[in-house]
This record gives C-alpha cells, sequence and structure tokens, in this order.
C-alpha cells in the first residue's frame, strides 16, 4: 500500500513545475486518490491563475468519487480572499473527507486557519508529512513571509587558485565551461532578481537576461550610488524591469525604477525595498567587492561556487567562503559546483 509520504513526494515533484511561473507564491502541487489510486492531479501553474488543489481536483473524470477520495497537497490550503477564492471552500463545496497536508502555510492570512476551516467543516485532516522537504521546497516563500525579505542567493566562479577575475580587467572575462552558463540562465529563470554592481556593469556590460535558458528574465537589480551609469548599457533596455539603488533620488522611467537608499545600511536597506516590492528571492553575481560585502553582513541564505581548471596566477581574490554546510557538489564538464546554506 502507498504511504502519504508516497503521495506528498508526488505533490513535491509537481509543484516544482511551476518554478519559473508562480512567484511570489509558493510552489504547490496536488493529488486526489481514492482507493489508494491517483485520479487526478495538478499544481499551481502561474501566478494569480488556479491554484494546485482546484487544478487537481477539476482533473478527476468521475466527480462522484470526490466524496470518498483524499487530497494531497504539499502546503495548507489558502482560506483567504487573494487573486482567486479560498480553496478550502471548494475542497468542502466538493464534500472531499480527507486532506493530507505536507506542510503549514507561512503566510499569516493562513498559518493553520486553513486547516482550521477544514475540520469544521468535518473534513479530516492530517498534517505535517515529510514537512521539511516541504518546507525546503519552498524556501525563498518562507524566508520572505517570516523574515519579511528575499532569500538571498551568492553567486561566483573562481579559478583553481582562487581568483574571481584577472587585474586590470578591460573586457568581459568568463572561466567557466558554456554546460555552467547554461545552468547560471536556468538560475536566473528561477529567481526574482539578480544584483550587481557598478564596477560589473562598467566592466561586463551584461544583459542579466535568461539568453542560454527558457523562462522569464529577472528583475534586474544594480547598486549605483551617484547614477553614474551610461543609460546605454544594456541592463537599461527594456528587456526587463531594472532597480537602480542609490543615494540622490528616488524617480521612475519607463522600465527603469531609481531608488535612494541610505549606503550606511546599503544591504538592509535594498532588502526593505525589494521586500515592499514583493520579491521574494534575489540572485547575487556582482563582483568580489559586492559579493564580500554581503558576506560581511551576514546577510545570505546559500551560496554556490564554480571552481573551474583555469589558473590565473594573479588577480583579484575570490571571496572568502564562510563555514557552512555544503550541500552538493558536483562536476560540469571541467567545473566544480559547490553548493553551500547556512
Amino acid at each position: 500500500m502507498k504511504t502519504h509520504e508516497y503521495f506528498i513526494e508526488k505533490c513535491i515533484e509537481l509543484a516544482r513545475q511551476g518554478i519559473k511561473d508562480v512567484s511570489p507564491n509558493p510552489m504547490v502541487g496536488a493529488i486526489v486518490t481514492y482507493n489508494g489510486k491517483i485520479i487526478g492531479e495538478g499544481w499551481h501553474k502561474k501566478y494569480g491563475r488556479n491554484h494546485a488543489e482546484i487544478n487537481a481536483i477539476n482533473n478527476v473524470q468521475d466527480k462522484s468519487l470526490l466524496k470518498k477520495s483524499t487530497l494531497y497537497i504539499n502546503l495548507e490550503p489558502c482560506c483567504h480572499f487573494g487573486n482567486t477564492p479560498p480553496c478550502t471552500d471548494f475542497i468542502i463545496k466538493k464534500n472531499i473527507p480527507n486532506v493530507i497536508i505536507g506542510c503549514i502555510d507561512p503566510n499569516s492570512e493562513v498559518a493553520g486557519k486553513g486547516i482550521k476551516k477544514l475540520q469544521e467543516n468535518s473534513v479530516n485532516v492530517i498534517s505535517g508529512v515529510l514537512d521539511k522537504k516541504c518546507r525546503d521546497l519552498n524556501k525563498r516563500f518562507f524566508k520572505f513571509k517570516n523574515d519579511k525579505k528575499p532569500y538571498v542567493i551568492l553567486k561566483w566562479a573562481k579559478s583553481r587558485d582562487n581568483f574571481i577575475a584577472p587585474i586590470n580587467q578591460n573586457k568581459p572575462f568568463w572561466m567557466t565551461s558554456e554546460q555552467s552558463k547554461k545552468l547560471v540562465h536556468k538560475w536566473r529563470s528561477e529567481e526574482d532578481s539578480i544584483l550587481v554592481g557598478t564596477n560589473t556593469v562598467n566592466l561586463d556590460n551584461p544583459s542579466l537576461t535568461v539568453r542560454l535558458s527558457d523562462g522569464k528574465n529577472p528583475i534586474r537589480v544594480i547598486i549605483d550610488r551617484n547614477i553614474s551609469l551610461d543609460v546605454n548599457y544594456k541592463i537599461f533596455n527594456s528587456d526587463s524591469k531594472t532597480i537602480i539603488f542609490n543615494e540622490k533620488k528616488t524617480y521612475n522611467t519607463k522600465t527603469n525604477y531609481y531608488i535612494k537608499v541610505n549606503f550606511n545600511s546599503l544591504i538592509e536597506e535594498m532588502l526593505k525595498e525589494l521586500y515592499k516590492l514583493n520579491i521574494i528571492s534575489i540572485i547575487v553575481e556582482g563582483g568580489a567587492y559586492t559579493l564580500s560585502k554581503f558576506i560581511q553582513a551576514n546577510i545570505y541564505d546559500e551560496i554556490r561556487v564554480f571552481t573551474t581548471k583555469l589558473n590565473l596566477e594573479n588577480g583579484i581574490e575570490s571571496p572568502n567562503i564562510p563555514e557552512l554546510k555544503k550541500i552538493s557538489s558536483k562536476k560540469i564538464n571541467s567545473d566544480t559546483l559547490d553548493i553551500y546554506i547556512k
């Protein structure tokens, strides 16, 4: 007989398919079973569209089975009106008697209230199945709701002898393999925003888009203290919205948003502003100076580092990786990718 854990694992697999399109909502998958067999499944496909529970229930061919079925879902069903009506109301209306939940929703508008509403309407609820795995799936959403700031990923590449770039660099410089570049572009499509500093823009004139992958371009976040960057740089084009943090003034152009912040507490101020804009994650691809500022401030959740086969012999030293838990290490062509979390 298949266990609750088996079906919640399936919900997680379904949920992951929404990673590029559901933010700032969480990734959610749902399965409807009857006599231990799956009769309907669905996931939250796009922000503002039907939630996973609705898609799974609507996918059931024989609706008469719903009153004898079990609904599995990796995150507690919502019980409030947002872009869509409450999922709890739909579950109750369809007379589904059993609901198995992975983890409780950290959103204060839900946070146990969805479970309570189901129970008050005679629904048998079991929660906490693969709780940690379900929370890990939506680590960005949990961070955003619990700490009121985006999930921060620091990413860089370094040479085998621990340099991040040559000295006196005067043109774009890449160390990683083409396959690693494609992976980085995939990562960009999975995060809400991407950040670099003034020096990176001046040296590389980057696009900060997902040219080598499918998916949406992240919102570009630039640190430009004195608003000195040339507006003809690629990061100011219409491929995506660009936010420019500076200490001069706040104003908007067609796709560019200038926000004045206090540079004495720059990182904290930036994250506060990004939270206000409903941006739940950011990947920092800045140079050594910008990355080190985040590390020194101890403001990050995850670090991803590529180590290449190159020896530069001299250059700008790679930021020091704090003592963190390494959760994975793998080869990508000639590169080694190590991922650390707090």
